[in-house]
């Protein structure tokens, strides 16, 4: 995988996925903007160093179809309010007058282009579709930890066709998931919590093999049928939609011992009031905690958003999916493109 630092960028068009998906409220407002946030020093880096910065984004599940709230706009609006520069959007990703709007662009400028997912042939990793998208730009820069494990168009297809980088952010995800498999500060505590047991069970197996003890809480530990000694399972809940008071003093005492925390997902359903208090207690543990400490999944992002607890974290992964996949051990097609054509 080459960094984004040995590119010739200079009066190139540089094609940046960037994985924008915000979570939003029912009329389409970001909740939380740290996915773009955390994209500006690579946005940056292109600026100054005289490229036409095209960026790319998804945003959920518009299933190939154009739904108005579901238009980067509010991404726009706050890439403005982090760059204080000018950013045009194009009205598609694809055709040909996005073609015209950047053969117009200078060096140094910026363009956001619309929703990816509003042509179904970005889930299909359709090979015209990533081709099209290839022959807007001159170089692309992978910038997309969170969708690395989907095969899609914008992040498999298109390094086929072009000098293709790492961006900073990625970089530093994969470096920074891999110490934490293979160099971590003992004891090593993994947290895991959501609904969505399929999703987390190869990295809970995982676990149970490298990390000290493996917590695991939310409504996936009601499903989880394994036993082993470093498994730690709720003992009490409040109404199953939460862990109970006992659980949560169990967890924080082990946390308090830890070198290392992975924590993704929350331990119930947080955003009601009356079901928060073991994620809550949870997170100012693990913030709390002397240990090293990252977070990954866009629950558990909220939650840390929500209990203002973002600069005691060490590090907090851009990726859910894709931080579980990873340190399942599994191979991510948008790094293993990255880093087969290259």
């Amino acid at each position: 995988m080459r960094s984004l630092d040995r590119a010739n960028v200079k009066n190139k068009k540089v094609l940046v996925r960037c994985d924008f998906n915000c979570p939003l409220d029912e009329k389409g407002n970001i909740l939380d903007d740290y996915d773009i946030e955390r994209t500006i020093p690579t946005i940056e880096y292109l600026v100054q160093k005289q490229a036409k910065v095209i960026l790319m984004s998804h945003l959920d599940e518009p299933e190939g179809r154009v739904i108005e709230k579901l238009k980067l706009t509010p991404i726009q609006d706050h890439l403005f309010e982090y760059l204080d520069l000018s950013i045009s959007k194009a009205p598609d990703c694809i055709g040909d007058n996005v073609q015209k709007i950047i053969q117009e662009m200078l060096s140094g400028e910026i363009l956001l282009l619309e929703n990816l997912r509003f042509h179904k042939e970005e889930k299909e990793n359709n090979e015209n579709f990533a081709k099209e998208l290839a022959s807007l730009g001159d170089v692309f820069v992978n910038e997309a930890f969170g969708v690395c494990h989907r095969p899609h168009a914008s992040i498999v297809g298109i390094p086929k066709y072009l000098p293709s980088f790492a961006g900073f952010l990625l970089q530093k995800e994969v470096e920074t998931l891999t110490n934490i498999l293979e160099k971590p500060r003992r004891p090593l505590i993994a947290i895991l919590g959501g609904v969505k047991a399929s999703t987390k069970i190869p990295a809970i197996e995982r676990f149970l093999k490298i990390a000290d003890f493996v917590l695991v809480g939310g409504k996936i530990a009601l499903e989880i049928k394994l036993s082993h000694k470093k498994l730690i399972l709720p003992e009490d809940y409040n109404k199953d939609l939460d862990i109970g008071e006992k659980t949560i003093e169990i967890f924080k005492k082990i946390i308090q011992e830890a070198g290392s925390l992975v924590w993704n997902g929350p331990m119930g359903y947080f955003e009601k009031e009356e079901f928060e208090k073991g994620t809550k207690e949870i997170a100012m543990a693990i913030a709390n905690s002397k240990a090293f400490k990252i977070a990954g999944g866009g629950e558990t992002s909220l939650a840390i958003s929500k209990y203002n607890l973002k600069e005691k974290f060490n590090f907090i992964s851009v990726g859910g999916g894709a931080m579980l996949e990873f340190l399942a051990g599994e191979k991510l097609p948008g790094l293993e493109a990255l880093s087969f054509y290259h």
